[in-house]
């Protein structure tokens, strides 16, 4: 799957659109902080039971493995989701702070 970061955001806030209104959630500037903190939080865990840090019950490595992912894209998810709510350009973001020590490079 080949998508733009704006497709991808846009795909996004849809399915946020949908869990806001199933829910009954109202998005404010502080929800879209504390997602990404929860988020990175349930990260954190997923990652914590896959290294054996962590209780695991009843799951397999590769039943752990999946539920890292799932979160790795939930956090993804709420990351563009914030960087959309506040109008940061992600992708010029990442040109001026990161890429910027690529120009010159050999």
């Amino acid at each position: 799957m080949t998508v733009t970061l704006a497709e991808l955001t846009q795909r996004v806030a849809r399915v946020s659109d949908i869990y806001a209104r199933r829910c009954d959630i109202r998005r404010d500037d502080d929800w879209y902080a504390l997602k990404l903190q929860e988020e990175a939080g349930e990260l954190v865990a997923a990652y914590l039971k896959l290294t054996g840090r962590g209780r695991t019950g009843e799951t397999g490595p590769a039943e752990r493995r999946s539920a890292m992912a799932d979160e790795v894209a939930d956090l993804l998810a709420q990351l563009l989701l914030f960087a959309r709510h506040h109008e940061v350009d992600v992708l010029s973001a990442l040109d001026s702070k990161w890429f910027v020590h690529l120009r010159g490079e050999s």
